[in-house]
């Protein structure tokens, strides 16, 4: 499929048309200039050798090359399927944290805002992983299934907030069972939950659900956002988030949780403030057994612009050498 990217400016050929109406007019002009002469004699004198074909020839050329300078700018693009060659892969899940006490700015510039920017970076590090994104606050919600489209989840990434759950509260287990069910048990690959949160947790029998996903294959790597600083909670429209009782609702991380989430869940537990976090998730990732995934086929625009470009240079070089007079 052929396509132009910028097609509203494909008006600018209209460059071309005005260059037509301004030669018209001089052409006009000239002629009744020649004829107010009364003499032909003399017209021929002074047009002495003139060359009308040279003299469109060059205007021509010039139109031209506006022309496809005008193309290219619009940027001709043709849609091309590219189909990437198999490759070895581990399935990886990124359980990210919503809830509004990732809000709190004992991170900076939040426990969430940090948390987005560990995900990208490690997105970036494991490409070629089949990799999926899990949201969860008061319950958990599967973003992205496992694929190969990294560019995909680092969008979904980006866009996280708050407001994306309205059952608020963080219930850590639900977010361990989805991503347990979205493995396939079919598949030999080896599986990674990583559990992205700052471990305020409020439902019950968590270690015992680590443990299942343990018992069913999977690694479960915690990563804790925050510190235990009794930190507030700014909404997103303004003001502090309050209780019932008017009281100012405050926020600890809780480091030790996800530690001993990790280790029922047979995995390393790490802070993001760790600037070795993104490097020993990879390595441990890249440890998990591989299996051969046929990578998804995606639609590439091929642009055509920078040929246009070289033509018109061509054209203006052409009509630069092309003298008005005959030799």
């Amino acid at each position: 499929m052929f396509r132009f990217e910028n097609p509203i400016l494909l008006h600018l050929l209209w460059a071309v048309a005005l260059q037509a109406f301004l030669l018209w007019v001089y052409w006009r002009w000239r002629q009744q200039t020649l004829q107010r002469l009364g003499s032909p004699a003399l017209a021929q004198r002074l047009m002495l050798g003139f060359s009308k074909k040279r003299f469109w020839v060059k205007n021509a050329l010039f139109a031209a090359a506006v022309a496809l300078v005008a193309i290219a700018i619009a940027n001709p693009q043709q849609a091309v399927r590219r189909t990437p060659p198999p490759q070895q892969s581990a399935d990886v899940l990124i359980a990210l944290d919503i809830s509004q006490s990732m809000l709190a700015q004992d991170a900076k510039p939040s426990r969430l805002e940090q948390a987005k920017r560990l995900i990208l970076q490690l997105a970036e590090a494991l490409k070629g992983e089949r990799l999926g994104l899990i949201f969860f606050a008061g319950n958990a919600y599967i973003q992205m299934p496992l694929s190969t489209d990294v560019e995909s989840l680092m969008l979904f990434a980006r866009n996280a907030s708050t407001q994306f759950i309205t059952d608020q509260g963080t219930d850590i287990g639900a977010a361990i069972d989805l991503g347990a069910r979205l493995f396939s048990s079919a598949s030999p690959a080896g599986r990674a939950l990583l559990l992205i949160s700052d471990g305020e947790h409020h439902e019950a029998d968590l270690l015992a659900r680590a443990s299942k996903a343990r018992s069913e294959g999977i690694t479960l790597h915690t990563v804790c956002v925050g510190s235990a600083s009794n930190a507030t909670i700014p909404l997103p429209n303004g003001g502090l988030k309050r209780d019932f009782t008017g009281q100012v609702v405050r926020t600890n991380a809780n480091p030790a949780l996800l530690r001993d989430i990790a280790k029922a869940g047979g995995g390393l537990t790490l802070n993001a403030d760790d600037g070795r976090a993104v490097s020993t998730l990879t390595d441990e990732v890249r440890k998990l057994q591989k299996t051969t995934v046929e990578a998804r086929a995606y639609t590439e625009h091929v642009s055509y612009f920078h040929w246009l470009v070289l033509l018109a240079l061509l054209l203006l070089v052409v009509e630069e050498w092309v003298w008005w007079q005959k030799s």
